[in-house]
This record gives structure tokens, sequence and C-alpha cells, in this order.
């Protein structure tokens, strides 16, 4: 057992490009083609019921809770009626099923039948293990899935799992530094590290007087200048919601241990970026424009 000890942004490191190979279903034309064979071709209501079936036949109330940052009245307008197209059940085989071909299509056959791969999702099965499902619905909800047998499978399962343990203790820092879902958005943005605004009001429902209503909030408080650029003040916030998250997200990471994380890390980071430049996502995602 490794004695070092943990560097307090090792976890976050780590969850980065679990995260992002993740994220590559949200963008991948096989997540349409299995929704839409379901007879669910909104690209809103895909990403509402891929993310929200292990909920089961939740409303547009408890989807907009625990996504955060959509605007209710979007949710509402395909939450519940999107079960009535297709279950949950129906849903997560078809997601399933998509990330199987996403992941095919994008790292190719002889990555999903590496060593590498199998040993990746080996140390993020292992690091799940001390997820906690307490005051995180998301995690929990995907938590109570199985856990699929094919190891490219199997890492996704668990990079959902990390992600969604991840993002509900994200939400719980974000309340706690009063940033309501788009306040949020809005000050991600302004990191450089965010979606840009023109995909945040395609994607959560949001319109531009919103976006500049929720900037002018934040003018107020002193976290952004005249140029919608976060301030010293700012900075420090979000600094702290992203130190708070690291914190309540630090069990995983403590149980897989610092040369486990480490290697998980630099496994997961050649796959992600394997992911990427095959194309998983746009190229105007990312920005502060």
């Amino acid at each position: 057992m490794t004695t070092a000890a943990l560097e307090p942004r090792a976890g976050r490191r780590c969850h980065n490009p679990l995260n992002t190979l993740h994220s590559t279903l949200f963008f991948s034309p096989d997540l349409a083609t299995e929704m839409g064979a379901l007879g669910i071709t909104d690209p809103r209501a895909v990403n509402f019921a891929t993310r929200a079936a292990a909920m089961g036949r939740v409303g547009a109330g408890t989807v907009t809770a625990a996504f955060y940052n959509y605007r209710y009245e979007l949710v509402a307008r395909h939450v519940p009626a999107v079960w009535d197209i297709a279950g949950p059940d129906a849903v997560l085989a078809a997601r399933a099923r998509a990330v199987d071909a996403t992941l095919r299509r994008l790292l190719g056959a002889d990555a999903l039948a590496s060593p590498e791969l199998a040993e990746a999702a080996a140390l993020a099965l292992r690091a799940t293990e001390a997820c906690g499902r307490p005051g995180r619905p998301l995690y929990a909800a995907h938590a109570d899935l199985p856990v699929p047998e094919e190891a490219h499978l199997a890492l996704f399962h668990a990079a959902t799992l990390l992600r969604e343990h991840r993002g509900d203790g994200h939400l719980a820092a974000l309340t706690a530094a009063g940033l309501d879902g788009l306040e949020a958005v809005v000050t991600h943005t302004a990191t450089g590290r965010g979606m840009t605004p023109k995909w945040v009001l395609n994607t959560r429902g949001w319109r531009q007087d919103d976006w500049d209503a929720a900037s002018g909030r934040l003018r107020g408080r002193g976290l952004l200048d005249g140029e919608g650029e976060l301030t010293e003040a700012g900075a420090a916030l979000r600094a702290g919601v992203e130190a708070e998250t690291d914190r309540l997200d630090r069990a995983p990471y403590e149980h897989l241990g610092a040369d486990g994380v480490a290697r998980l890390t630099e496994l997961g980071t050649v796959f992600a970026r394997a992911a990427a430049a095959a194309g998983a996502f746009p190229g105007d995602l990312l920005g502060k424009r």
C-alpha cells in the first residue's frame, strides 16, 4: 500500500480526463441514433432522459434540482413527457448501446482490448468504492446500476459515478457560495474554462436577458467587472468553490491512494486525448465568447 500523501488537487486532476471521457456521450451521433430509435429526437429531451433515467420517472422539478443550471421551463417542456415516449429502463439500455458505439468509434478496437483500458477500469471502479450516497442524488441513482462486464463499459460506468459524485458535491459548494444555476455558469464561463455563452443559451434554456440579469447581480456583488471578467473577489469565490468541491470529493481518491490516482490520471488522460483528437467535441464549445 502506498504511503505517499495525496496532493490537494490530485483528485481534481484525475477527475478531469474521466469527466472528458464521460462527456463524449453527450456529443455523440450514436446517442442521437439510439434515442431516435426510441422516438426521442429533440436534443434537449435526449439530454434530460439520458442523464436522468437512472433516477426513474422523475419530474421536471427533480431534474432541475439535480442538474442545477437549466431553466425550469425548458426542463418542464420535456419532462416528464419524455417518459411516455420511452421509459427509463429503455433509455438506459439505449444509452449503453450508444456508449459502446461511441467508445469503439473514438478509441478503436485495439484500445478497447488493451490491458491499459482494463487497468483504468479496475482503478476507477476501486475509487468508486469510497463514494457516498447521502446528499448525492445523481451519484446514488447511478450507483444502483449494475457494473457492466466489458472493460470499456465498466470504465464509462465508473467515470459516470465519479463525475456525478463530484458534481453533486459541487452543487453543494455552489449553493453555499450563493450562486444560483445561471450565475454559476456565468462565473464559470468567465474563467475561460466553461462553455461559451452561445452553448449555454442554446442548451440550458436561458435567454440573453437572463444572462444579462445574472451578470448584473454578479456585478452588484463585486464578482464581475463591467467587461464581464471576474474581479479579484470573483476569482477568489470560484477558487473557493473548486477547493470545497475537492474537499467534498476527496474520499474516492484517498481510497485509491496516491500511486493509483497518478496511474489512473495518466491512463485517463491518454484515452481522453484520443477521444478529443477523434473529434468527440465541437471546436467552439469552451471559452469566454
